[in-house]
């Protein structure tokens, strides 16, 4: 067997990701023909099939899926040490960041200009999951870092704080009247919560903040993206909690009331999570301090309007 070359790690990490060989082609800036052969070449050498050829494009074999995984935790190391030797340029090149989809909606369309303007020299990937999901694959090398909700307890970690986003009480207009403002967890007993899908921190959250142990069934009820749940709050089908960087935007459909809990007010910690072997630690520290910026402005626009009633 020859060795496995980086080249071919980066051509099969692609054309995994794109599953068709000819998009693959396109991202690796290079002919089909060529990336054909460094994947024939690699199956040739592992004497098994990775990916299984069809009409529309491809897919891993088991073996192909095994060995995406070490690729994948291989070239973050390549990337972790390429981005050592470039430390002293700033934040520049590729950064392939994740997003939990309860912060995604209202960071990304402040973000992405900011961060050109902070970063100029920066080529910046997103990726929008639930935490478990960015976590996985921040450990395997496919994200540099992840912005995500506390706490994160794997040690191989590092963890830039960011800001607190206290949780309100989202309930249809017609309803905030009977709710006493500020809501005492209590209250929420014999409310009908609902809650977005399993997987999303959100969730938990929302349990553990309204200490309820939950035994109705609520998948009929669940929602995968905050603007979807807080719709269905609107439409008086229960209450849920909304955290504070999302009001300004959820609320100019109308429809909802935004009440605070009482003290000591619901929250949660966000915070930019890397990998301890990543080298970029002053790179990330300042990616960190623009999504912090980026979020108390929008924190401070949601202020204002459930202060004022500004309907936007």
């Amino acid at each position: 067997m020859t060795m496995l070359t980086v080249r071919q790690m980066r051509y099969f990490e692609a054309l995994a990701d794109a599953l068709h060989f000819g998009r693959a082609a396109h991202r690796l800036n290079i002919t089909q023909p060529a990336l054909s052969g460094q994947i024939a070449q690699m199956e040739a050498d592992f004497a098994v099939r990775l990916f299984e050829r069809r009409p529309s494009g491809v897919v891993l074999t088991p073996e192909g899926d095994a060995i995406r995984q070490r690729i994948r935790r291989i070239m973050g190391e390549i990337r972790d040490l390429e981005a050592m030797a470039g430390r002293r340029e700033g934040l520049t090149g590729q950064l392939r960041l994740g997003v939990i989809a309860s912060v995604a909606p209202y960071l990304l369309p402040e973000l992405l200009p900011r961060a050109s303007t902070c970063f100029p020299g920066l080529d910046l990937g997103l990726k929008e999951n639930v935490t478990e999901r960015l976590l996985a694959d921040l450990s395997a090398g496919s994200l540099d870092c992840a912005l995500v909700a506390l706490p994160v307890t794997d040690p191989s970690f590092r963890i830039v704080e960011l800001v607190d986003d206290p949780f309100y009480l989202a309930v249809p207009s017609a309803d905030a009247a009977r709710i006493a403002s500020p809501v005492r967890p209590q209250a929420l007993v014999n409310e009908r919560l609902i809650l977005l899908e399993e997987g999303h921190c959100m969730r938990d959250q929302a349990l553990a903040v309204c200490k309820i142990v939950e035994t109705r069934d609520l998948a009929s009820l669940g929602a995968t993206s905050l603007a979807t749940l807080l719709r269905m709050v609107a439409g008086g089908l229960g209450v849920t909690l909304a955290p504070l960087l999302a009001l300004a935007t959820e609320g100019r459909n109308g429809g909802i009331d935004f009440l605070p809990f009482h003290a000591p007010q619901p929250m949660r910690r966000l915070a930019l999570a890397y990998r301890a072997s990543s080298g970029r630690e002053p790179g990330f520290a300042a990616l960190g301090a623009c999504i912090a910026g980026v979020l108390a402005d929008e924190q401070a626009r949601s202020l204002h309007y459930v202060d004022s009633g500004e309907r936007l």
